[in-house]
């Protein structure tokens, strides 16, 4: 995630994503460190699989810090949206493709979900998200997928999402 444009979260979401950072930034910094040293003073680092396996972890963990440090960047904070029926970031949608083909999902960031939940999430830059956003129940949408190909989607339901 790279300076991709604005994502959407809720104060919660923020608050979470802020926690995570902040301790991965420190206690789990921390540790990391203690741990290179340890399998450090072992000896032998070509040979030292639990000096590779904390520098590998190091790198995993630099990595999530720098995609968290962007999202909180470029995060707009709001409050959760009306219940009006017009798909904004936020609302869970349900979009039928035709025929009763209908998939539901949350518009906004994958972040916004409460822990445990599966429900799929589009970004509201994507070809489907950028089409129905500003749209309401009822709305029939034309967009060009990603492949190229013209889909037509109906907007069927449009609700803020409920932790």
């Amino acid at each position: 995630m790279t300076d991709q444009g604005t994502i959407w979260l809720t104060q919660e979401a923020y608050d979470k994503l802020r926690a995570e950072l902040d301790d991965l930034k420190g206690p789990k910094r921390q540790e990391i460190i203690e741990k290179i040293a340890a399998a450090r003073d072992e000896g032998d680092l070509k040979e030292n699989s639990g000096y590779h396996a904390a520098k590998d972890d190091q790198g995993k963990q630099e990595a999530r810090i720098r995609q968290l440090e962007d999202m909180l960047r470029r995060a707009e904070v709001g409050e959760t949206p009306p219940d009006d029926g017009v798909v904004e970031p936020g609302m869970v949608v349900t979009v039928d493709f035709g025929g009763g083909d209908e998939e539901k999902f949350l518009l906004g960031a994958r972040e916004n979900l409460s822990d445990g939940d599966t429900l799929d999430v589009y970004s509201p830059e994507s070809a489907m998200g950028a089409a129905i956003n500003g749209k309401s129940k009822g709305d029939k949408v034309t967009y060009t997928a990603p492949n190229g190909k013209e889909l037509s989607v109906t907007i069927v339901d449009a609700e803020p999402y409920k932790a």
